[in-house]
């Protein structure tokens, strides 16, 4: 995601291990550091943190190190966060040994490679293997389960990180981040992104100006080069994280884009939480993830590829006051159903 975990602890990989460690379970978090920096091997937020420097000249050395802290710590359970590989670590070395294995995924990662199919199969069975999978929503959940009749995936969903997502007042918000207070703003917070479908938002921005002039769009995170932003845009490309809160309550209206594809079908963003969690008005393009967090029935939810069907959303969205989406999950929620998992397994292997 490129952020650093042990600078700025953040999302899933930091508050799941987080509410473990808060329930009395001992939790070492041991990560991979690609950007080559300084080993780090501390205490903090209740558990081990040991981050290990990617070397070429020793690229064994971070699979040394899970052996070393395995051998010294003998876990009951290795669970493996954030990518394919180190899943199918974790079921690895949980078969050397003799320990239960989990996976945990907020994405289809083989949509990350689709070319890679040696890695592919290894992944999947890592999944046939693994004592307990983990999905950020159902529909991940049921992928990963496939080739594991009676052994399906426990959901455990994305959330807000608690540094203030919550309804905060809207002109506040815009003259402390330098916005228009009598615009109607139309926010997009996240990479500007072909495989995302941002040019359907744009051309459904183009129609909502024709009958709302004074709508303005306003964009916060990457932009790439084969994406050139239309003169509309107002960027203001990467901002700090604590200042995400206050910018997303300074939308009158938040748009989240994908594509039906192998991504977007399993992609439950973080964002349409969060901004749910501010009481947002939102606008999604559907998909079978996207449904599931919002209702099947939404008004909040447009076909894919539909520039038309998005402009008419963002015209009635634009008419709404704060939404109430009833209870939304937090980190301690999906924290308990980890834990939860975990134990079940656990037992079932005794």
């Amino acid at each position: 995601m490129g952020r650093d975990l042990v600078s700025s602890p953040y999302g899933r990989f930091f508050h799941l291990p987080r509410h473990l460690a808060a329930q009395g379970h001992q939790v070492q978090l041991l990560l991979l550091d690609y950007r080559h920096g300084a080993p780090v091997a501390h205490q903090a937020h209740g558990f081990d943190w040991l981050s290990v420097p990617f070397s070429p000249r020793h690229p064994l050395r971070y699979l040394h190190e899970i052996e070393r802290t395995i051998r010294g710590g003998r876990p009951d359970c290795i669970v493996g966060l954030s990518d394919t590989y180190y899943g199918m670590l974790a079921v690895h070395f949980s078969r050397r040994h003799g320990c239960c294995s989990a996976i945990d995924a907020y994405d289809n990662y083989e949509s990350y490679l689709p070319w890679c199919k040696p890695l592919h199969w290894r992944w999947r069975r890592a999944l046939r293997r693994a004592d307990l999978l983990t999905a950020a929503g159902p529909g991940l959940a049921a992928l990963m389960s496939s080739g594991r009749p009676g052994r399906a995936a426990v959901v455990v969903p994305m959330a807000p990180d608690p540094i203030g997502f919550v309804p905060l007042d809207r002109a506040a918000c815009r003259q402390r981040m330098g916005l228009p207070l009598q615009r109607k703003l139309v926010g997009y917070c996240g990479s500007m992104h072909r495989s995302r479908g941002v040019e359907v938002l744009f051309d459904a921005f183009a129609c909502l100006q024709a009958g709302c002039p004074d709508a303005m769009l306003v964009h916060s995170g990457r932009t790439w080069r084969n994406v050139p932003l239309p003169d509309e845009v107002h960027s203001l490309g990467y901002i700090e994280d604590a200042l995400m809160p206050v910018l997303l309550n300074c939308m009158d209206v938040l748009v989240v884009t994908n594509r039906r594809s192998a991504f977007g079908d399993y992609s439950y963003p973080v964002k349409l939480y969060e901004a749910m969690s501010c009481r947002v008005p939102v606008v999604a393009t559907r998909t079978p993830a996207t449904a599931w967090i919002l209702g099947d029935a939404s008004p909040h939810l447009v076909p894919p590829a539909d520039p038309q069907a998005l402009c008419a959303a963002l015209e009635w969205a634009l008419q709404q006051d704060a939404v109430d989406y009833g209870v939304l999950p937090d980190w301690d929620s999906s924290g308990r159903r980890l834990e939860q998992a975990l134990l079940e397994t656990l037992s079932r292997g005794a």
